[in-house]
């Protein structure tokens, strides 16, 4: 297959004077910029840096933290100019939890909404429920510019499902242990 292809490019190259280009990782290069995560500003902290909080977490979009891959981040509604150096980080207390360190963006103020770019190969794909956090809902902008729901945030009761711990549901044994705790 090598050999083919190898022929196929350069017989390309002969008649066209350039040789075309080969994408092998097709899960990250067609899906990954159709996606993004919009999440709002919750919280700011002024420390020997500035961190902006996120009403989303790593979850959500685990990239940045769990190996620093870098995800363009803009503030809707806020045009180019005057820009401040934040860390955006997750709402969960672990150190990995960040969408972008030091990264110069217009001043955000709690309650704007921040668009994480180029989640659709590694955002709903990759989420995860840690520390009770739910996954968020899916939209799909279509190409008439309608938005429509493809898959509903989670919920409590999806997180819990598969404990369902009414007494005819529990083990015989389980029961009975219950049933003595309880009298």
């Amino acid at each position: 297959m090598a050999q083919a292809i190898t022929a196929a490019f350069n017989a390309f190259s002969r008649r066209n004077g350039t040789m075309p280009k080969l994408y092998m990782e097709s899960g990250r290069f067609m899906t990954g910029p159709h996606g993004a995560l919009v999440a709002t500003a919750i919280n700011r902290k002024e420390i020997y840096r500035t961190y902006v909080g996120l009403d989303a977490s790593m979850p959500a979009l685990m990239r940045p933290g769990m190996y620093n891959a870098y995800h363009h981040v803009t503030v809707s509604g806020k045009a180019a100019g005057e820009t401040q150096v934040v860390d955006v980080v997750g709402s969960l207390c672990e150190n990995n939890d960040k969408f972008a360190i030091q990264r110069p963006l217009p001043p955000i103020a709690e309650g704007d909404p921040v668009v994480i770019h180029d989640t659709g190969a590694h955002g709903q794909a990759m989420g995860f429920n840690y520390n009770g956090k739910l996954r968020p809902k899916e939209l799909l902008l279509k190409l008439d510019g309608t938005v429509e729901l493809i898959r509903r945030e989670e919920r409590l009761e999806d997180y819990f499902a598969t404990l369902s711990f009414t007494p005819d549901t529990l083990p015989a044994k389980t029961r009975s242990a219950t049933h003595q705790l309880a009298n």
